[in-house]
Protein backbone atom coordinates (compact mmCIF):
# COMPACT_ATOMS: atom_id res chain seq x y z
CA UNK A 1 0.00 0.00 0.00
CA UNK A 2 1.38 3.19 -1.27
CA UNK A 3 1.14 6.58 0.76
CA UNK A 4 -1.37 7.63 -1.36
CA UNK A 5 -3.49 4.59 -1.45
CA UNK A 6 -2.95 5.00 2.91
CA UNK A 7 -4.20 8.28 3.17
CA UNK A 8 -7.06 7.14 0.80
CA UNK A 9 -8.57 3.92 3.33
CA UNK A 10 -7.60 6.42 6.10
CA UNK A 11 -9.69 8.65 5.29
CA UNK A 12 -12.37 5.88 4.59
CA UNK A 13 -12.13 4.46 8.36
CA UNK A 14 -11.87 7.91 10.17
CA UNK A 15 -15.20 8.40 8.50
CA UNK A 16 -16.81 4.71 8.91
CA UNK A 17 -15.83 5.14 12.97
CA UNK A 18 -17.36 9.42 13.01
CA UNK A 19 -19.96 7.42 11.20
CA UNK A 20 -20.34 4.80 14.06
CA UNK A 21 -19.81 6.94 16.53
CA UNK A 22 -22.67 9.73 15.82
CA UNK A 23 -25.12 7.06 14.98
CA UNK A 24 -24.46 4.62 18.31
CA UNK A 25 -27.28 5.90 20.07
CA UNK A 26 -29.76 3.55 17.54
CA UNK A 27 -28.14 0.56 17.77
CA UNK A 28 -28.84 -2.11 20.63
CA UNK A 29 -26.29 -1.56 23.17
CA UNK A 30 -25.95 -5.54 23.56
CA UNK A 31 -25.54 -7.86 20.29
CA UNK A 32 -28.26 -10.52 19.99
CA UNK A 33 -25.78 -13.29 18.66
CA UNK A 34 -25.61 -16.66 20.64
CA UNK A 35 -21.54 -18.13 21.33
CA UNK A 36 -19.85 -18.98 17.97
CA UNK A 37 -22.20 -17.19 15.56
CA UNK A 38 -18.76 -15.16 13.97
CA UNK A 39 -16.68 -18.55 12.89
CA UNK A 40 -19.90 -19.41 10.50
CA UNK A 41 -19.08 -15.73 8.66
CA UNK A 42 -15.50 -16.14 7.62
CA UNK A 43 -13.55 -18.87 6.04
CA UNK A 44 -12.28 -21.54 7.93
CA UNK A 45 -8.32 -20.49 6.38
CA UNK A 46 -6.41 -17.36 5.09
CA UNK A 47 -6.58 -15.61 1.58
CA UNK A 48 -4.11 -17.22 -0.26
CA UNK A 49 -3.88 -13.76 -2.14
CA UNK A 50 -4.19 -10.25 -0.82
CA UNK A 51 -8.06 -8.93 -0.66
CA UNK A 52 -9.07 -5.55 -1.89
CA UNK A 53 -9.35 -3.54 1.07
CA UNK A 54 -13.26 -2.80 0.04
CA UNK A 55 -13.86 -6.44 0.86
CA UNK A 56 -12.72 -6.11 4.19
CA UNK A 57 -14.38 -2.87 5.25
CA UNK A 58 -17.80 -4.46 3.60
CA UNK A 59 -17.12 -7.59 6.06
CA UNK A 60 -17.28 -4.93 9.35
CA UNK A 61 -20.49 -5.12 8.85
CA UNK A 62 -21.37 -7.71 8.11
CA UNK A 63 -19.18 -10.08 10.46
CA UNK A 64 -18.12 -7.58 13.51
CA UNK A 65 -21.09 -5.39 13.75
CA UNK A 66 -23.54 -8.28 14.77
CA UNK A 67 -21.49 -9.40 17.54
CA UNK A 68 -20.23 -5.82 18.46
CA UNK A 69 -21.29 -4.42 22.62
CA UNK A 70 -22.09 -0.69 21.76
CA UNK A 71 -19.57 0.42 25.32
CA UNK A 72 -20.08 4.34 24.15
CA UNK A 73 -24.03 4.00 23.77
CA UNK A 74 -25.76 6.28 25.66
CA UNK A 75 -28.23 3.41 26.58
CA UNK A 76 -25.04 1.55 27.60
CA UNK A 77 -25.29 1.66 31.50
CA UNK A 78 -23.46 -1.37 32.25
CA UNK A 79 -19.64 -2.18 34.39
CA UNK A 80 -17.93 1.31 34.39
CA UNK A 81 -17.19 3.65 31.42
CA UNK A 82 -14.95 3.20 29.24
CA UNK A 83 -13.76 6.47 27.56
CA UNK A 84 -13.57 7.40 24.16
CA UNK A 85 -12.37 10.57 22.26
CA UNK A 86 -11.50 12.11 19.32
CA UNK A 87 -8.54 13.44 20.90
CA UNK A 88 -7.39 10.25 22.06
CA UNK A 89 -8.23 8.06 18.98
CA UNK A 90 -5.85 10.49 16.67
CA UNK A 91 -3.41 10.00 19.44
CA UNK A 92 -3.70 6.29 19.19
CA UNK A 93 -3.42 6.47 15.19
CA UNK A 94 0.13 8.84 16.16
CA UNK A 95 1.64 6.09 18.30
CA UNK A 96 0.57 3.17 16.02
CA UNK A 97 2.06 4.86 12.90
CA UNK A 98 5.48 5.73 14.40
CA UNK A 99 5.43 2.14 15.51
CA UNK A 100 8.18 3.51 18.26
CA UNK A 101 8.65 1.19 21.30
CA UNK A 102 9.68 2.38 24.53
CA UNK A 103 11.27 0.08 26.70
CA UNK A 104 14.30 1.94 27.25
CA UNK A 105 14.82 5.65 27.39
CA UNK A 106 17.43 4.96 24.65
CA UNK A 107 14.76 2.98 22.50
CA UNK A 108 12.53 6.11 22.35
CA UNK A 109 13.27 9.08 24.52
CA UNK A 110 10.29 11.15 23.28
CA UNK A 111 7.84 7.97 24.90
CA UNK A 112 9.54 8.20 28.42
CA UNK A 113 10.18 11.83 28.77
CA UNK A 114 6.44 13.00 27.43
CA UNK A 115 5.14 10.47 29.83
CA UNK A 116 6.94 11.22 33.04
CA UNK A 117 5.26 15.01 32.28
CA UNK A 118 1.78 13.57 31.63
CA UNK A 119 2.39 11.25 34.58
CA UNK A 120 3.09 14.75 36.69
CA UNK A 121 0.74 16.49 35.23
CA UNK A 122 -2.33 14.54 36.22
CA UNK A 123 -0.81 13.96 39.55
CA UNK A 124 -0.50 17.41 40.06
CA UNK A 125 -4.19 17.54 38.82
CA UNK A 126 -4.87 14.62 41.27
CA UNK A 127 -3.12 16.90 44.25
CA UNK A 128 -1.00 13.77 44.64
CA UNK A 129 1.61 14.35 47.90
CA UNK A 130 5.20 15.36 46.16
CA UNK A 131 7.24 12.48 46.88
CA UNK A 132 4.79 10.72 43.91
CA UNK A 133 5.97 13.26 41.59
CA UNK A 134 9.23 12.83 39.03
CA UNK A 135 9.67 16.64 39.00
CA UNK A 136 9.51 16.83 42.74
CA UNK A 137 10.47 13.68 44.10
CA UNK A 138 14.19 12.32 44.06
CA UNK A 139 12.21 8.38 44.84
CA UNK A 140 8.88 8.50 43.20
CA UNK A 141 7.25 9.04 40.03
CA UNK A 142 4.22 7.31 37.72
CA UNK A 143 3.90 5.27 34.50
CA UNK A 144 1.26 4.04 32.01
CA UNK A 145 0.11 0.56 32.69
CA UNK A 146 -1.85 -1.61 30.93
CA UNK A 147 -4.24 -2.19 33.23
CA UNK A 148 -5.25 -1.38 36.99
CA UNK A 149 -4.54 -5.43 37.29
CA UNK A 150 -1.23 -4.84 36.00
CA UNK A 151 -0.42 -2.20 38.65
CA UNK A 152 -2.02 -4.57 41.74
CA UNK A 153 0.26 -6.97 40.50
CA UNK A 154 3.20 -4.81 40.31
CA UNK A 155 2.84 -3.51 43.22
CA UNK A 156 2.32 -7.16 44.91
CA UNK A 157 5.24 -8.62 43.13
CA UNK A 158 7.40 -5.71 44.32
CA UNK A 159 6.32 -5.72 47.90
CA UNK A 160 6.60 -9.32 48.09
CA UNK A 161 10.11 -9.36 46.97
CA UNK A 162 11.09 -6.19 48.94
CA UNK A 163 9.64 -8.58 52.38
CA UNK A 164 11.66 -12.10 51.05
CA UNK A 165 14.86 -9.49 50.62
CA UNK A 166 15.06 -7.94 53.82
CA UNK A 167 13.65 -11.81 55.42
CA UNK A 168 16.70 -13.22 53.72
CA UNK A 169 19.18 -10.87 54.94
CA UNK A 170 18.62 -11.63 58.56
CA UNK A 171 17.74 -15.08 58.19
CA UNK A 172 20.41 -16.13 55.06
CA UNK A 173 19.32 -19.75 55.99
CA UNK A 174 15.64 -19.31 55.00
CA UNK A 175 14.33 -20.01 51.71
CA UNK A 176 12.25 -18.08 49.17
CA UNK A 177 9.54 -20.91 49.14
CA UNK A 178 9.28 -20.76 53.37
CA UNK A 179 8.90 -17.09 53.74
CA UNK A 180 6.25 -17.16 50.60
CA UNK A 181 4.51 -19.87 52.74
CA UNK A 182 4.32 -16.89 55.71
CA UNK A 183 3.47 -13.96 53.71
CA UNK A 184 -0.29 -12.41 53.84
CA UNK A 185 -2.21 -10.27 51.92
CA UNK A 186 -5.51 -8.32 52.35
CA UNK A 187 -8.18 -6.81 50.53
CA UNK A 188 -12.36 -6.20 51.10
CA UNK A 189 -14.74 -8.31 50.06
CA UNK A 190 -16.01 -5.81 47.91
CA UNK A 191 -12.70 -4.95 46.04
CA UNK A 192 -12.11 -5.81 42.36
CA UNK A 193 -11.13 -9.57 41.98
CA UNK A 194 -7.94 -7.88 40.23
CA UNK A 195 -5.93 -7.95 43.50
CA UNK A 196 -7.28 -11.28 44.55
CA UNK A 197 -5.61 -12.46 41.19
CA UNK A 198 -2.51 -10.54 42.16
CA UNK A 199 -2.53 -12.69 45.06
CA UNK A 200 -2.84 -16.15 43.11
CA UNK A 201 -0.19 -14.89 40.68
CA UNK A 202 2.31 -14.36 43.60
CA UNK A 203 1.48 -17.05 44.96
CA UNK A 204 0.92 -15.94 48.69
CA UNK A 205 -2.09 -16.07 51.20
CA UNK A 206 -4.87 -13.79 50.87
CA UNK A 207 -7.38 -12.73 53.54
CA UNK A 208 -10.71 -11.26 51.98
CA UNK A 209 -11.93 -8.95 54.95
CA UNK A 210 -15.52 -7.68 55.59
CA UNK A 211 -16.56 -3.96 55.18
CA UNK A 212 -18.99 -1.98 56.92
CA UNK A 213 -22.28 -1.00 56.77
CA UNK A 214 -20.85 1.54 54.04
CA UNK A 215 -18.90 -0.62 51.59
CA UNK A 216 -15.86 0.43 53.46
CA UNK A 217 -12.85 -1.62 54.72
CA UNK A 218 -12.33 -0.01 58.00
CA UNK A 219 -8.68 -0.13 60.40
CA UNK A 220 -10.13 -1.88 63.02
CA UNK A 221 -10.85 -4.89 60.59
CA UNK A 222 -7.56 -4.64 59.31
CA UNK A 223 -5.75 -4.32 62.34
CA UNK A 224 -7.58 -7.28 64.07
CA UNK A 225 -6.55 -9.10 60.74
CA UNK A 226 -2.94 -8.60 60.99
CA UNK A 227 -2.84 -9.40 64.64
CA UNK A 228 -4.51 -13.09 64.02
CA UNK A 229 -1.63 -13.43 61.30
CA UNK A 230 1.19 -12.06 63.46
CA UNK A 231 0.48 -14.66 66.49
CA UNK A 232 0.34 -17.68 64.28
CA UNK A 233 4.37 -16.61 62.98
CA UNK A 234 2.48 -15.13 59.38
CA UNK A 235 3.84 -12.19 57.99
CA UNK A 236 1.77 -9.12 56.90
CA UNK A 237 3.63 -7.74 54.00
CA UNK A 238 0.39 -6.38 51.35
CA UNK A 239 -2.64 -4.53 51.67
CA UNK A 240 -4.95 -3.57 48.31
CA UNK A 241 -7.55 -1.15 49.22
CA UNK A 242 -10.03 0.20 46.92
CA UNK A 243 -11.25 3.62 45.99
CA UNK A 244 -14.62 3.26 43.98
CA UNK A 245 -15.41 -0.54 44.43
CA UNK A 246 -16.94 -2.12 41.25
CA UNK A 247 -19.81 -3.50 42.77
CA UNK A 248 -21.47 -0.23 44.28
CA UNK A 249 -18.78 2.25 44.29
CA UNK A 250 -17.90 2.69 48.04
CA UNK A 251 -14.60 4.06 49.52
CA UNK A 252 -11.74 1.92 51.87
CA UNK A 253 -11.31 3.94 54.86
CA UNK A 254 -7.49 5.35 53.74
CA UNK A 255 -6.63 7.59 56.56
CA UNK A 256 -7.29 4.48 59.17
CA UNK A 257 -6.00 1.84 57.05
CA UNK A 258 -2.55 3.81 56.00
CA UNK A 259 -0.90 4.53 59.45
CA UNK A 260 -1.57 0.23 60.35
CA UNK A 261 0.17 -0.49 56.97
CA UNK A 262 2.95 1.67 58.00
CA UNK A 263 3.04 0.75 61.73
CA UNK A 264 3.20 -2.84 60.07
CA UNK A 265 5.50 -2.61 57.49
CA UNK A 266 3.39 -3.19 54.92
CA UNK A 267 3.10 -2.24 51.27
CA UNK A 268 -0.64 -0.18 51.02
CA UNK A 269 -1.73 -0.09 47.21
CA UNK A 270 -4.52 1.85 46.48
CA UNK A 271 -6.61 0.40 43.42
CA UNK A 272 -8.90 3.85 42.28
CA UNK A 273 -9.52 2.35 38.88
CA UNK A 274 -13.30 4.48 38.45
CA UNK A 275 -13.06 6.78 41.22
CA UNK A 276 -9.53 8.04 41.01
CA UNK A 277 -10.69 10.05 37.79
CA UNK A 278 -13.34 12.46 39.64
CA UNK A 279 -10.39 13.81 42.31
CA UNK A 280 -9.46 16.25 39.53
CA UNK A 281 -12.77 17.88 40.76
CA UNK A 282 -11.96 20.11 43.92
CA UNK A 283 -15.11 18.54 45.28
CA UNK A 284 -13.95 14.96 45.73
CA UNK A 285 -10.97 15.31 46.09
CA UNK A 286 -11.71 14.49 49.87
CA UNK A 287 -12.06 10.53 48.91
CA UNK A 288 -8.01 9.97 48.77
CA UNK A 289 -7.34 11.53 52.14
CA UNK A 290 -4.86 9.12 53.62
CA UNK A 291 -3.42 8.55 49.91
CA UNK A 292 -0.06 10.45 51.53
CA UNK A 293 0.35 6.85 53.68
CA UNK A 294 0.20 4.73 50.03
CA UNK A 295 3.24 3.14 48.34
CA UNK A 296 1.64 2.70 45.16
CA UNK A 297 -1.47 4.13 43.28
CA UNK A 298 -3.49 3.70 40.14
CA UNK A 299 -6.36 4.83 38.39
CA UNK A 300 -7.41 4.37 35.16
CA UNK A 301 -7.72 7.56 32.54
CA UNK A 302 -9.17 5.33 30.16
CA UNK A 303 -12.57 4.81 31.93
CA UNK A 304 -13.43 8.14 32.93
CA UNK A 305 -10.88 11.09 31.47
CA UNK A 306 -11.76 10.40 27.89
CA UNK A 307 -8.56 8.46 26.96
CA UNK A 308 -9.54 5.51 25.18
CA UNK A 309 -8.36 1.64 26.54
CA UNK A 310 -5.86 1.04 27.15
CA UNK A 311 -4.17 3.65 29.78
CA UNK A 312 -3.88 3.14 33.29
CA UNK A 313 -1.77 5.52 35.55
CA UNK A 314 0.19 4.36 38.52
CA UNK A 315 2.23 6.07 40.54
CA UNK A 316 4.78 4.41 43.12
CA UNK A 317 6.62 6.33 46.31
CA UNK A 318 10.13 4.42 45.94
CA UNK A 319 10.72 3.35 42.33
CA UNK A 320 13.98 2.32 43.24
CA UNK A 321 12.17 -0.66 45.00
CA UNK A 322 9.76 -1.18 41.96
CA UNK A 323 13.15 -1.28 39.90
CA UNK A 324 15.20 -3.19 41.96
CA UNK A 325 12.58 -5.87 42.31
CA UNK A 326 12.62 -6.43 38.27
CA UNK A 327 16.02 -5.37 37.15
CA UNK A 328 17.68 -7.46 34.65
CA UNK A 329 21.00 -6.61 32.86
CA UNK A 330 20.57 -7.22 29.17
CA UNK A 331 23.69 -6.18 27.74
CA UNK A 332 21.71 -5.36 24.18
CA UNK A 333 19.74 -2.91 26.11
CA UNK A 334 22.79 -0.80 27.87
CA UNK A 335 22.90 2.72 26.38
CA UNK A 336 25.15 5.36 27.33
CA UNK A 337 22.52 7.02 29.55
CA UNK A 338 22.54 4.24 31.31
CA UNK A 339 22.31 5.72 35.45
CA UNK A 340 21.30 9.21 34.50
CA UNK A 341 17.58 10.17 36.38
CA UNK A 342 15.80 9.04 33.38
CA UNK A 343 13.58 5.15 34.22
CA UNK A 344 13.85 2.20 31.64
CA UNK A 345 10.68 1.86 32.11
CA UNK A 346 10.66 -2.35 31.29
CA UNK A 347 11.84 -2.29 34.92
CA UNK A 348 8.31 -1.18 36.04
CA UNK A 349 5.46 -3.68 34.03
CA UNK A 350 4.88 -7.29 33.43
CA UNK A 351 5.94 -6.63 29.23
CA UNK A 352 9.48 -6.12 27.89
CA UNK A 353 7.54 -3.64 25.08
CA UNK A 354 5.02 -0.92 25.48
CA UNK A 355 3.62 1.34 23.00
CA UNK A 356 3.82 5.46 23.03
CA UNK A 357 0.45 5.62 25.03
CA UNK A 358 1.18 9.07 26.85
CA UNK A 359 0.55 10.78 23.51
CA UNK A 360 -3.46 10.33 23.52
CA UNK A 361 -3.19 11.50 27.34
CA UNK A 362 -1.45 14.37 26.08
CA UNK A 363 -3.57 15.19 23.00
CA UNK A 364 -6.38 14.83 25.29
CA UNK A 365 -5.19 17.43 27.97
CA UNK A 366 -4.32 20.00 25.44
CA UNK A 367 -7.69 19.48 24.14
CA UNK A 368 -9.86 19.07 26.90
CA UNK A 369 -8.20 21.33 29.90
CA UNK A 370 -8.66 20.45 33.15
CA UNK A 371 -11.89 22.42 33.26
CA UNK A 372 -13.25 20.53 30.33
CA UNK A 373 -12.51 17.11 31.74
CA UNK A 374 -13.69 18.52 35.06
CA UNK A 375 -17.56 19.26 33.16
CA UNK A 376 -17.40 15.95 31.94
CA UNK A 377 -17.24 14.37 35.38
CA UNK A 378 -19.53 16.91 36.64
CA UNK A 379 -22.29 16.40 34.33
CA UNK A 380 -21.96 12.61 34.32
CA UNK A 381 -22.42 12.53 38.29
CA UNK A 382 -25.61 15.23 38.28
CA UNK A 383 -27.29 12.42 35.87
CA UNK A 384 -26.53 9.28 38.30
CA UNK A 385 -28.12 12.17 40.92
CA UNK A 386 -30.81 12.75 38.49
CA UNK A 387 -31.73 8.76 38.09
CA UNK A 388 -31.25 8.41 41.96
CA UNK A 389 -34.14 10.98 41.96
CA UNK A 390 -36.53 9.16 39.39
CA UNK A 391 -35.83 5.63 41.88
CA UNK A 392 -36.42 7.46 45.12
CA UNK A 393 -39.80 9.02 43.59
CA UNK A 394 -40.95 5.65 42.90
CA UNK A 395 -42.24 3.93 46.18
CA UNK A 396 -41.75 0.24 44.88
CA UNK A 397 -37.98 0.79 44.73
CA UNK A 398 -34.73 1.12 47.14
CA UNK A 399 -31.72 3.04 46.65
CA UNK A 400 -29.08 0.19 48.22
CA UNK A 401 -25.71 2.70 48.29
CA UNK A 402 -24.80 6.28 48.36
CA UNK A 403 -24.46 7.74 44.92
CA UNK A 404 -21.67 10.03 45.34
CA UNK A 405 -20.26 10.09 41.73
CA UNK A 406 -22.01 8.23 38.50
CA UNK A 407 -23.32 5.26 40.16
CA UNK A 408 -26.50 4.30 41.25
CA UNK A 409 -26.93 1.07 42.57
CA UNK A 410 -30.60 0.15 43.30
CA UNK A 411 -33.19 -2.42 43.48
CA UNK A 412 -36.96 -3.50 44.05
CA UNK A 413 -38.19 -3.47 47.64
CA UNK A 414 -38.84 -6.93 48.27
CA UNK A 415 -36.69 -10.60 47.93
CA UNK A 416 -34.04 -11.50 45.77
CA UNK A 417 -36.36 -13.11 43.47
CA UNK A 418 -38.20 -10.08 42.36
CA UNK A 419 -35.18 -8.40 41.31
CA UNK A 420 -33.32 -10.72 39.33
CA UNK A 421 -36.72 -11.64 37.23
CA UNK A 422 -36.40 -7.52 36.78
CA UNK A 423 -32.81 -7.87 35.40
CA UNK A 424 -34.05 -10.86 33.33
CA UNK A 425 -36.59 -8.86 31.62
CA UNK A 426 -34.66 -5.71 31.21
CA UNK A 427 -32.09 -7.79 29.53
CA UNK A 428 -34.68 -9.43 27.22
CA UNK A 429 -36.34 -6.22 26.30
CA UNK A 430 -32.61 -5.19 25.00
CA UNK A 431 -33.23 -1.82 24.73
CA UNK A 432 -30.55 -0.72 27.60
CA UNK A 433 -27.71 -2.79 29.17
CA UNK A 434 -27.37 -3.27 33.06
CA UNK A 435 -25.73 -5.51 35.58
CA UNK A 436 -26.69 -6.35 38.42
CA UNK A 437 -24.71 -7.51 41.44
CA UNK A 438 -24.80 -8.61 44.71
CA UNK A 439 -23.63 -7.77 48.30
CA UNK A 440 -24.00 -9.61 51.75
CA UNK A 441 -27.03 -11.70 49.69
CA UNK A 442 -28.90 -8.76 48.49
CA UNK A 443 -29.40 -8.48 44.82
CA UNK A 444 -29.53 -5.57 43.24
CA UNK A 445 -29.17 -3.56 40.11
CA UNK A 446 -26.05 -1.32 38.66
CA UNK A 447 -27.04 2.30 36.79
CA UNK A 448 -23.66 3.23 35.42
CA UNK A 449 -23.59 6.92 33.49
CA UNK A 450 -20.87 5.48 31.08
CA UNK A 451 -20.82 6.76 27.27
CA UNK A 452 -19.86 10.58 27.25
CA UNK A 453 -22.68 11.29 24.85
CA UNK A 454 -25.18 10.22 27.93
CA UNK A 455 -27.77 12.97 28.21
CA UNK A 456 -30.37 13.54 30.61
CA UNK A 457 -33.61 11.91 28.07
CA UNK A 458 -31.09 9.04 28.05
CA UNK A 459 -31.78 8.75 32.07
CA UNK A 460 -35.12 9.54 31.53
CA UNK A 461 -36.00 6.70 28.87
CA UNK A 462 -33.80 4.10 30.90
CA UNK A 463 -36.18 4.30 33.74
CA UNK A 464 -39.17 4.18 31.69
CA UNK A 465 -37.83 0.64 30.57
CA UNK A 466 -37.16 -0.10 34.23
CA UNK A 467 -40.90 0.94 35.52
CA UNK A 468 -42.17 -1.34 32.61
CA UNK A 469 -40.28 -3.69 33.33
CA UNK A 470 -41.19 -3.50 36.67
CA UNK A 471 -44.59 -3.51 36.35
CA UNK A 472 -44.52 -6.56 34.67
CA UNK A 473 -42.32 -8.25 37.44
CA UNK A 474 -45.04 -6.93 39.97
CA UNK A 475 -48.16 -8.27 37.97
CA UNK A 476 -46.60 -11.52 37.84
CA UNK A 477 -45.95 -12.11 41.87
CA UNK A 478 -49.23 -11.22 41.93
CA UNK A 479 -49.90 -13.74 39.67
CA UNK A 480 -51.38 -11.81 36.86
CA UNK A 481 -50.47 -12.54 33.27
CA UNK A 482 -52.00 -11.09 29.87
CA UNK A 483 -54.76 -9.74 32.15
CA UNK A 484 -55.45 -13.52 33.76
CA UNK A 485 -54.38 -14.99 36.88
CA UNK A 486 -51.93 -17.65 36.72
CA UNK A 487 -55.21 -19.92 37.90
CA UNK A 488 -57.11 -18.92 34.74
Amino acid sequence: MDAEEFRTRGRQMVDYVADYLETIGSRRPLPDVTPGYLRELIPNTAPDKGENFNNVMADLDRVIMPGLTHWHSPQFHAYFPASNSFPALLGDILSGGLGAIGFTWASNPACTELELVMMDWLGKMLQLPSHFLYSESVTGGGIIQSSSSESALMALLCARTEVIRKLQKHNPDMSKGQVLDKLVAYTSIESHSCIERAAMIGLVTIRVLPSDDHGALRGATLEKAVKEDKAKGNIPFYLGACIGTTTRCTFDNLKELGPICTDNNMWMHIDAAYAGSACICPEFRYILDGIEHADSFALNPHKWLQVNHDCTAMWVKDKDLMEGAFHIDYYILRHVNNGVRMPDFRHWQIPFGRRFRSLKLWFVMRSFGVSGLQATIRKDVSLAKHFESLVRADSRFEIVAEVVLGLVCFRLKGDNNKNERLNQLIKEDGRIHMTPSKVKDMYFLRFAICATRTQEADVNFAWDIVQAMANKVIAMSNGITNGFTKHG
